[in-house]
């Protein structure tokens, strides 16, 4: 049996330990809700006051050139990149994860249309996160397209000639299982069918390389494993073969080729700069820059492989550690114990109780989430930037406390809040 003891050694040992420095983590909390909003980059709160104190306050509009604000999108689109296997000029940082989706989708649909019309299914999991499967109901509605929902171990068999787009999260946000990228994309591929990734689970936690698993298009969120901040701008990236043949359906002026020229026509700009729309949130970039170059202070030491590891190290205790130690309290396992299907979080289920389990948990600083479901699930994240073994070993602890002593049955804990 794993002892607190070892779980210290394995924190000592670590070449990553250090990273944990470079956020701040209050006093008594185990955090384990990475996965739904990444923690404050210690560089953040001077770095955002400059650019209001400064760059704001003195520069005013010209900051624009001189600060760097106007090249932003592509600057934090080239340090995404590196953490998704992306090329240089490949991404931007704009919008949210639901305005790019509907970008990259009706940009690819329209892909579809011009060389196969016939083709009007937009294949996705009925799991997905709710808003891609809004966001592509609503387009399905206005393009006379279907939007057929399927299980994963269905996906292969139903992709035919009438599949115009596969639409898949990576990394499912509800279980933590992950698609073989690069197999599902052969295959959609040889169906004759587009790919759009929603990366909003794996940026971060694990490794991607959009390049060469030969995807289409992909969109990502900036706020979770990637430390930008409560609804940091999102990311896009478009495959350079797909990049200029079309124009995506929002054309403002920032993703024209002359914004400042004020021509009353349209121009796309060349690449992946017409997949911007208006001007950029400012404040937000920078904050979400802090993100990134904490994020990328791990390159050094191994970056994205190095986190990958530990993740998997981390995952694997917690799921050995619930297993040993709150065996006989009705959890389950929803995440897959296979590595090379499993993201950065790992997801228990309960028939009776979750939301109160995890509200009971939070009270005693071990922040987790809920997610409703048939049964409901305990999600717990662990971001290998800043979580230890240590903490690892401790939330299993608190988890069989809460379990054992029934304090999750108080009402306090079972009153539910707006945000689970």
């Amino acid at each position: 049996m794993t002892t607190l003891a070892d779980c210290r050694a394995l924190d000592a040992q670590d070449p990553l330990r250090a990273l944990r420095e470079l956020f701040t983590l209050p006093e008594g909390i185990i955090y384990l809700d990475g996965n739904s909003l990444g923690p404050l980059p210690k560089a953040a709160p001077e770095r955002i006051a400059r650019a209001v104190r400064e760059e704001w306050g003195q520069g005013l509009i010209r900051s624009w050139n001189s600060a760097g604000w106007f090249e932003m999108p592509q600057r934090l689109g080239d340090k995404i990149a590196r953490v998704i296997g992306a090329g240089p000029g490949e991404v931007v940082a704009t919008d949210s994860t639901s305005v790019n989706l509907f970008k990259v989708l009706s940009a690819a649909l329209s892909m579809v249309a011009a060389d196969a019309p016939a083709r009007r299914v937009v294949l996705s999991e009925r799991s997905n996160f709710p808003t891609d499967l809004y966001i592509a109901e609503g387009l399905c509605r206005e393009r006379g397209c279907e939007l057929r929902l399927l299980e994963p171990h269905e996906i292969a068999g139903a992709l035919g000639a009438d599949t115009a787009v596969l639409m898949l999260t990576h990394v499912n946000y509800r279980t933590g299982a992950m698609h073989d990228m690069a197999a599902v994309t052969r295959a959609a591929h040889a169906a004759g069918a587009l790919v759009v990734w929603d990366l909003a689970h794996s940026a971060g936690a694990v490794e991607v390389d959009l390049r060469g698993a030969g995807a289409d298009f992909a969109v990502g969120c900036g706020y979770k494993y990637l430390n930008g901040g409560p609804g940091a701008p999102a990311f896009v990236w478009v495959h350079p073969r797909h990049a200029d043949r079309f124009w995506q359906p929002l054309s403002g002026w920032w993703g024209h080729a002359a914004p400042f020229a004020f021509t009353p026509d349209y121009r796309p700009a060349p690449g992946i700069a017409r997949y911007l729309c208006g001007t950029q949130p400012v404040l937000s970039m920078t904050a979400l820059e802090c993100g990134l170059d904490a994020f990328l202070a791990a390159e050094p030491l191994g970056g994205i492989p190095a986190l990958r590891r530990k993740s998997l190290a981390l995952t694997d205790l917690f799921i050995a550690l619930v297993e040993e130690r709150c065996a006989g309290h009705g959890l389950g396992l929803a995440t897959p114990r296979e590595h090379a299907l499993r993201g950065s979080q790992v997801c228990l289920t309960r028939e009776e109780g979750a939301y109160a389990i995890v509200q009971a948990l939070i009270a005693r600083g071990v922040i987790g989430d809920f997610r409703a479901g048939r049964p409901d699930i305990l999600r717990f994240g662990f971001t290998p930037l800043y979580v230890g073994f240590e903490d690892v070993w401790n939330a299993a602890e608190h988890l069989r406390q809460v379990l054992e002593s029934g304090e999750w049955r108080g009402p306090e804990f079972n009153r539910q809040h707006a945000v689970t």
